[in-house]
């Protein structure tokens, strides 16, 4: 089983706070899903995605796959891609998140070469960033037992358990203002970050 060769896209959610699917999000008139696949595939060979809504990725070639154990929130997400990963570690990244950091992705990897932990999560403060983080295929059984006791934190299910953890502000020197775990959740969110990128295309 090699190693670090997947990644998972969790495309499932409610989206209420944004007031549309987010899978449907745009960027410069681009799918924000289409350029996470784009950019994910320069290191990973095999891309799942997990949706609820698997009409919209007809054609494509990648892995499609929706929850097993429903309303679990983005843990069992976590769980339904993990159950068909062909790696040891899969890379997991969320559909509304624009910034991926290819670079503290390669760094992630380093922190897990001669690790048997069951995944790499970056801190913030004393919280962690769930997504943009690295999770094995050994949290399957773990993930399992956990959700059947009704509770969905991803930080509940981790702290228990061996977690290689990245510091704040070792993360910040591949992203000082944070923008690598930026989501985009609202659309007041998305106008922020729009006009962002507006601003550095016109400096």
């Amino acid at each position: 089983m090699k190693k670090f060769g997947s990644a998972i896209i969790l495309a499932g959610g409610q989206s209420t706070r944004m007031g549309f699917d987010k899978q449907l999000l745009k960027i410069d008139e681009r799918r924000l899903m289409y350029s996470l696949i784009h950019t994910l595939k320069k290191s990973f060979e095999e891309i799942i995605i997990v949706t609820n809504r698997p009409e919209l990725y007809i054609g494509l070639s990648h892995k499609i796959t929706n929850d097993i154990l429903l309303d679990k929130g983005p843990l069992g997400g976590i769980h339904a891609g993990l159950k068909i990963c062909q790696s040891k570690y899969a890379f997991v990244v969320a559909c509304d998140m624009p910034n991926i950091n290819m670079k503290y992705v390669e760094f992630m990897k380093e922190k897990l070469t001669d690790s048997n932990s069951f995944g790499c999560v970056t801190k913030f403060g004393d919280w962690i960033e769930p997504f943009s983080s690295f999770y094995s295929v050994d949290l399957i059984k773990h993930i399992e037992t956990y959700l059947h006791t009704n509770r969905k934190s991803i930080n509940g299910l981790l702290k228990n358990l061996e977690i290689t953890y990245i510091k704040e502000k070792d993360a910040r020197q591949f992203s000082l203002n944070w923008d690598m775990f930026l989501n985009l959740n609202t659309n007041e969110e998305l106008s922020n970050y729009l006009l962002n990128i507006s601003a550095k295309g016109c400096s």
